[in-house]
């Protein structure tokens, strides 16, 4: 594996391509799992959602089922997080939701992608972070592309794509999201 700024690049065949595949598999396993539960299966959901990421949730954590994830092992979140049904989190790059947010349903936050080289796409995956920062609102069918941070108290309207940073405290919208206005406590 190397890095190019903040990225992470596997190639394909090596070592490191190899634990990325086996995490995936391990990923899939525990998504299966989660996915057969319901609302009402809260705490066993925090549990595979903790074991997912390798880390305890707080009480206070609340996902709806489905969900998935290509790996689950780099998600970070923090403490009333919301997460509502049927959201895609690839998290390669590293992905860092902080307290207080709520992500709609049918969310894609994805840190991975390839080169645009027709020759090296099949054989290069490349994660840049994305941070999601405290009491930011990502509205359903939002998607987030890696490398994006989500500024303290936005808005990501409904359908919108956002490839680069929101600034606070603002609502964008689009695609690719542009910011509409700045928000406050109306």
């Amino acid at each position: 594996m190397s890095s190019e700024g903040n990225a992470k690049v596997i190639d394909g065949k090596t070592p490191e391509s190899a634990a990325m595949l086996a995490n995936v598999r391990r990923a899939m396993a525990i998504t299966a799992a989660l996915n057969r539960l319901t609302f009402t299966d809260a705490e066993q959901i925090r549990a595979l959602f903790s074991q997912l990421i390798g880390k305890t949730v707080d009480e206070s954590f609340l996902l709806i089922p489905p969900f998935y994830t290509a790996g689950g092992d780099e998600i970070r979140v923090g403490k009333n997080v919301f997460i509502n049904q049927n959201c895609t989190f690839y998290d390669l790059g590293g992905l860092d939701i902080a307290d207080d947010v709520m992500i709609g349903p049918n969310v894609s936050i994805i840190t991975a992608g390839h080169p645009l080289a027709a020759s090296r796409r099949r054989t290069v995956t490349i994660g840049k972070p994305i941070a999601i920062k405290r009491s930011v609102w990502i509205a359903a069918g939002a998607t987030i592309i890696g490398g994006v941070t989500v500024g303290e108290n936005s808005v990501v309207a409904a359908g919108s794509v956002v490839t680069r940073d929101v600034p606070p405290n603002t609502l964008v919208g689009g695609n690719p999201a542009r910011v509409i206005r700045a928000i406050g406590d109306e």
